[in-house]
């Protein structure tokens, strides 16, 4: 495999492809001079990878706290000096070359730790979702040939059921309660030690969400091609170094684990939390008077449910930016969190397999609150029709993107439909006069009811926008007449007088007739993944517990 090109190099490729990306590396902090020597040296030792960031910033700002959580606060320096122990102890315990392992973590210090032992062990990681089943993460284990698991204590009984055989260690919480935890047994017996200088691009394994079957595994073997790809989302979002970040959205999630490598790579403070709680997030914005604030939309909602007067106990005014990925956001909830904290909302399209795609900023929010944005610098999106050419602008088509963080197949095998140096995002949608991007949903979920199609996103919009609404999905139930019928599932708002016949009128009301759902259930909450995506299959099963009838 090639060698892998030095930070230096790569700023100097950008400043041939004009100041824009330029710009949003200088805003950031990374081409300050000491900054970049800085990254040059750690680079030097750990190549692309998450290690150099943090490497550079111990260098740099070694008294900075590098992570808190619920055990207090370690600086960038005593995070450099144990993650170098742990990775010399991690190193005796894998197969020569590195071997890969699992990674199985909340939240917390101990997944930040595990991760960059590892990759200064060289060891590929698989980032496991802690979400899983004891059957789903048996296959996962298998098809990644994890030689070993580092997990919370937590997950110990569901590693026994999935793997009893396969060799774990116990990230958070000593064995008999009085010994200390492996993490800190392997930095105070390796004190003083250093793994091995690679500079070999080491991966880490993200899994797809599995919303329509088995989490597949995103293969990854060589750094993005173009240097923009990296300054993409910081030219679209306003980071910058030094910032303090809380990052409720879970680690082993892309849109988590970037926000973990984006604080090392621009020395930014990372606040975490083991289970989010919306009261919770916001005392610990108040209290560290967070400037970065990254979700998945899920918790966004649920912020905003806490009402106006407990979100006025707290302090928000420092807060910059407040970056949401991973699901789609409801237009009602981008604006009603604007109204309340400002216009600091960055909405960010893209998937585990094409990278970032679009990211819609405060000004087009306000504009179109249901937009998806427009494309990062360096990422090209085009809807395509099914003969594979591009469609007017307002027509609806299969999102494709084009940019140099593509992934390079899965795991086990397979890819995605790709069209050119375009791959497919396996969503519809539609790109507006203004260039900026709609999503409306899997192509798989597009329901076909008489002859029409219906995307299940502009009905759940619509209702979403209700007061009386706190959560809504619509699937298509197969039906003797229509081939398919709409079904919508309702989470009411306290005290609601909803039924379902006004439900059906809501949307009679507002989209044409074959758009209404014929079935309406109320439910206490929807299934959703932790990274805040819709369980459709579950909702196909109808095992929901119901609150009411239709």
């Amino acid at each position: 495999m090639p060698m892998a090109t030095s930070p230096i190099s790569a700023f100097a490729r950008l400043a041939s492809n004009g100041v824009g990306a330029l710009d949003a590396i200088r805003r950031s902090g990374l081409l300050d001079p000491a900054a970049a020597m800085a990254t040059s040296a750690a680079f030097g030792r750990w190549g692309p990878s998450s290690a150099t960031g943090f490497t550079a910033t111990a260098c740099r700002h070694p008294r900075r706290a590098a992570v808190v959580d619920d055990q207090g606060t370690i600086t960038f320096a005593q995070l450099e000096r144990r993650t170098d122990a742990q990775g010399v102890a991690l190193a005796d315990l894998l197969p020569s070359g590195g071997g890969t392992v699992g990674l199985l973590a909340r939240n917390h210090r101990g997944f930040v730790e595990a991760h960059l032992a590892a990759t200064k062990a060289k060891a590929r990681t698989v980032l496991l979702n802690t979400g899983f089943a004891g059957p789903q993460l048996a296959d996962v284990l298998a098809r990644e040939g994890v030689d070993l698991v580092l997990h919370d204590a937590e997950f110990s009984p569901l590693l026994a059921e999935a793997a009893p055989d396969r060799p774990g260690i116990v990230l958070d919480a000593p064995q008999d309660g009085l010994e200390p935890t492996w993490l800190d047994a392997m930095a105070a017996r390796h004190a003083g030690r250093r793994p091995r200088s690679h500079r070999a691009f080491v991966e880490s394994v993200l899994l797809t969400s599995g919303t329509t079957g088995v989490p597949k595994g995103a293969r990854r073997a060589r750094p993005p091609r173009d240097p923009r790809a990296g300054a993409g989302l910081l030219s679209a979002v306003p980071y910058s170094a030094g910032d303090t970040a809380i990052v409720p959205a879970p680690l082993f999630h892309a849109w988590g684990f970037a926000h973990y490598v984006l604080c090392g790579a621009l020395g930014m403070t990372l606040v975490l939390q083991r289970h989010f709680d919306p009261e919770a997030t916001l005392e610990l914005v108040d209290r560290h008077r967070a400037q970065v604030l990254a979700v998945v939309p899920v918790m966004l909602q649920r912020i905003l449910a806490l009402g106006p007067d407990v979100i006025g106990r707290h302090d928000h005014r420092r807060l910059r930016v407040v970056a949401s990925s991973g699901s789609a956001l409801p237009g009602r909830a981008a604006t009603e969190w604007m109204n309340l904290f400002g216009d600091n909302l960055y909405n960010l399209y893209g998937s585990t397999e094409v990278g970032q795609a679009t990211v819609a900023g405060p000004a087009d929010l306000r504009a179109a609150p249901g937009t998806a944005g427009r494309p990062v610098m360096g990422t090209t999106v085009r809807i395509l029709g099914e003969d594979d050419r591009p469609v007017p602008d307002g027509q609806v088509g299969r999102i494709f993107v084009g940019s140099g963080s593509h992934f390079e197949g899965y795991t086990g095998g397979g890819t995605k439909a790709r069209v050119g140096n375009l791959m497919s995002t396996g969503d519809m949608g539609y790109i507006d006069a203004r260039g900026r991007l709609y999503v409306g949903g899997r192509d798989d979920d597009m329901i076909v009811s008489g002859g029409e199609n219906v995307f299940p996103r502009e009905v759940e919009d619509l209702l979403i926008s209700h007061p009386g609404i706190l959560d809504a999905a619509v699937i298509g139930v197969p039906d003797e007449e229509f081939g398919q019928r709409l079904s919508a599932w309702v989470v009411k708002a306290p005290e609601s007088p909803l039924d379902g016949s006004t439900v059906r009128d809501l949307v009679r009301t507002r989209l044409a007739r074959h758009k209404v759902p014929r079935d309406v259930f109320f439910v206490d909450e929807l299934p959703r993944n932790a990274s805040g995506k819709l369980l459709r299959r579950v909702l196909l099963t109808g095992v929901v517990p119901e609150q009411s009838g239709r």
